[in-house]
């Protein structure tokens, strides 16, 4: 099959396609504008130009909001007498005649945010399916957007709290959500949470379940100049360590103390092996996840002491393509996590990227420099190892105002 293009400005526009059997199809298509936003990475880290004259500057992605409608109507291809003829003749007028009523139904529909559909469908159950289907990683980001917004619906519309169609779903009310996150997020949450929502606007808009795109124009500020996530300090890390319960989890235990004494995110630790690891250099070095798919530098070599070897172990002869820590679901290490901070009485909401942070952080407390840092980070660029060093500040100024004042 073979697409007729259309150049026209009309929207809709009146396409047509080229069918096998020699007659064409003619059907509308939508558009309703496009979206630019920046390309982050699972955490929240821009993306990167690597190479060319675009190098180091950050990506952006262009996403455009179409819908077709099938018109069910057909011309013939070739017309070879008078009857194929009159026949395209009328099915073209008929089609263009169709094309003029939905454009003007879509310029008259001003208040809501979808096309004339026999049923009103509720957004949340519809968010809900969208996300029940995506992959592991995005599914609970995915859910935890969902569950925010319905939070939001039952403080500040609670009309809604339990069905909400297009129609309702505005700008204004898409600020306000906006504005709840950053309320009840810290640091990269809030921008987190509306980006992931998008995806899920994004969604209903290009199946047609919208035909505006309610978030358009409204952002979530993006905190890149600090760092928001709390961290460990040192006496901090050994009375985490220090501190035993029953029923822990003994693998959990040796991950994140692998994560705090070299910065290595779970993600990658989970998929360390023995082979991994140069004993007689003492060094470990392997790809990391995060950038290896987009990055040339996606490689990471750590000097191991003895402390980190101990943590380790020793391979068997045979057991070079064995995983070094054996963990449970994601979910399950956060959970033991928390229970574990928790039992240790720290007040801090550590996350298992709160030890990768501790690490920097400590780091350069301790003088290291920010290049050696960097580059035990795997970072591409320095900008994102100078966050790190605006933390380190603010703890040298807050222990400094932390001093007693004199009179003399």
């Amino acid at each position: 099959m073979a697409k007729l293009v259309n150049k026209s400005k009309d929207n809709p526009r009146l396409e047509q396609r080229l069918l096998a059997d020699g007659q064409i199809s003619l059907y509308l298509e939508y558009y309703f504008g496009r979206e630019s936003e920046p390309v982050l990475d699972e955490f929240g880290e821009p993306v990167l130009y690597e190479s060319g004259k675009m190098k180091g500057l950050q990506k952006y992605k262009v996403r455009h909001f179409r819908k077709k409608e099938n018109l069910n109507l057909y011309l013939v291809a070739k017309p070879s007498n008078p009857i194929d003829r009159q026949h395209n003749k009328e099915t073209l007028q008929l089609a263009k005649k169709i094309r003029q009523e939905k454009e003007q139904e879509l310029l008259e529909n001003r208040d809501g945010y979808r096309l004339k559909k026999k049923t009103s469908v509720n957004l949340l159950d519809y968010f809900q399916e969208f996300a029940d289907k995506a992959n592991v990683k995005d599914r609970l980001v995915l859910v935890g957007a969902l569950k925010n917004f319905k939070d939001f619906l039952k403080e500040e519309y609670p009309i809604y709290s339990n069905k909400i169609e297009g129609k309702h779903l505005n700008k204004e009310m898409i600020a306000k959500f906006v504005d709840y996150l950053v309320d009840n997020h810290k640091g990269q949450g809030a921008e987190t949470y509306y980006r992931r929502f998008k995806r899920l606007v994004n969604y209903a808009v290009e199946q047609g379940e919208l035909t505006n795109n309610p978030c358009k124009g409204i952002t979530a500020p993006k905190v890149d100049d600090i760092l928001a996530k709390d961290i460990l300090s040192q006496e901090e890390i050994k009375q985490l360590f220090e501190t035993h319960y029953e029923g822990e989890n003994p693998e959990i235990r040796r991950a994140f103390a692998m994560t705090c004494l070299s910065g290595i995110r779970r993600c990658d630790i989970v998929t360390l092996t023995y082979g991994d690891i140069d004993y007689s250099n003492r060094r470990l070095s392997f790809r990391q996840s995060k950038t290896q798919r987009h990055s040339s530098n996606s490689g990471v070599t750590i000097p191991l002491n003895d402390n980190l070897l101990g943590i380790i172990g020793k391979k068997a002869n045979d057991a070079k393509d064995d995983f070094i820590f054996h963990l449970p679901s994601e979910t399950m290490c956060l959970k033991a996590l928390r229970h574990w901070v928790k039992r240790s009485g720290i007040d801090k909401h550590i996350t298992w990227h709160c030890g990768r942070h501790s690490f920097a952080t400590s780091l350069l407390s301790n003088g290291a420099n920010i290049k050696v840092v960097s580059n035990l980070l795997g970072h591409s660029t320095l900008k994102f190892t100078e966050i790190y060093v605006r933390a380190v500040d603010k703890l040298k100024e807050d222990a400094i105002n932390s001093m007693p004042d004199i009179q003399l």
